[in-house]
């Protein structure tokens, strides 16, 4: 049996790989869609966790790499998520899965609030220091905030 998130990721998001492989150029190592794992139910840090792996694994290492350190190729940069420092805001990194930016697409119609949640809480502590919890409240509230203001330096730069 299939946990939640991988019945959420699901068709959607294998259609999304799909397209996104067809977009990456030429040679980008490491790029395979991961199948969803059986996870147990619940609500703990450690399931959290489990989850948010799963869900940058089989979605954001496609472009952020499995070290989370980004690339470039071919005219785009990937930036890396690893040591980050833009990722001590916790609002950061959920503006960016709901929103998007450049060219990360927005992934409100691929993943729930409790799988933005769970992936953003994997990066900020898995491959950063952050270690204050990002909730399901903290992304419904921006979901529903004012659209962040872009000037050049913020929305030029990584």
């Amino acid at each position: 049996m299939k946990s939640n998130a991988g019945k959420a990721l699901g068709a959607a998001k294998r259609r999304w790989l799909l397209a996104l492989a067809a977009c990456l150029p030429p040679g980008v190592a490491g790029f395979a869609p991961a199948t969803a794992q059986d996870t147990a139910g619940g609500t703990t840090n450690v399931q959290i966790s489990a989850e948010g792996k799963q869900v940058y694994e089989e979605i954001c290492q496609a472009c952020h790499m499995a070290d989370a350190k980004g690339g470039g190729g071919a005219g785009a940069a990937i930036p890396a998520l690893a040591g980050n420092a833009k990722l001590a805001d916790k609002d950061y990194p959920i503006t960016l899965l709901l929103k998007g930016r450049g060219g990360m697409p927005w992934f409100t119609e691929i993943l729930t609030p409790e799988q933005m949640a769970a992936v953003v809480n994997y990066v900020r502590g898995h491959f950063n220091d952050y270690h204050d919890i990002v909730t399901v409240a903290d992304v419904k509230r921006v979901a529903t905030g004012p659209a962040p203001k872009r000037d050049c330096l913020n929305a030029c730069g990584q």
